[in-house]
């Protein structure tokens, strides 16, 4: 007597598309390739997923979900100080794009190109990252470490300064000679602009 068939649910739709998109790239890759790849209709795909745009989408947002639960671990880590906690989650932020980059080069790609045309996803994983470096910074300034006024402003600040290092655009300076060495620098001036000038 055969097994039971696996139950479909909304994340092995996600996997398998993650595989589909791997092999083919994101111009290629179909609904239907996802359905055959999971042995089933591509209405079924559908009955989870109601268009392409929507799978995408999600595989997208699951995507960028990756990185963010990552750092949300970090930045939730209240056992060491504001300054140890701004600097590690600034370098797995940098980490964990250079890992994705590094590690599985096409579907980087496919995800850079998907990123492209995925506001929603994009947008949320942005006000997730910067709301918790807001949430690092504002720890600081109520220790006393650091002395901007505004966290919000300055989390976003150094969001957008240290983006050499975490967005896609750049990935191919991820692996220069000196790209680490420049990454402390950068976090090792940011740093010292959020303890004010007598740092």
């Amino acid at each position: 007597m055969a097994p039971p068939p696996e139950t479909l649910t909304t994340e092995r739709i996600l996997e398998a598309t993650e595989e589909v998109l791997r092999r083919y790239g994101p111009a290629k890759a179909t609904v239907v390739d996802v359905a055959r790849a999971l042995g089933v209709s591509h209405g079924t795909v559908y009955r989870h997923f109601r268009t392409k745009a929507a799978l995408r989408e999600a595989v997208t947002k699951r995507w960028l979900d990756r990185t963010t639960e990552l750092l949300a671990g970090i930045a939730a880590d209240t056992g060491r100080d504001p300054e140890a906690r701004v600097r590690a989650w600034l370098a797995a932020l940098f980490a964990a794009k250079r890992q994705k980059a590094g590690a599985d080069p096409e579907l980087f790609a496919t995800y850079t190109v998907l990123t492209g045309g995925s506001g929603g996803a994009v947008g949320t994983h942005l006000a997730e990252l910067t709301g918790q470096l807001t949430e690092l910074v504002r720890a600081g300034v109520d220790a006393g470490v650091f002395t901007v006024e505004d966290p919000a402003t300055a989390a976003l600040a150094l969001f957008q300064a240290t983006s050499l290092f975490h967005d896609p655009v750049h990935a191919q300076e991820w692996e220069r000679p000196g790209a680490q060495a420049e990454f402390q620098a950068l976090v090792d001036l940011c740093v010292r602009g959020l303890k004010g000038a007598g740092a």
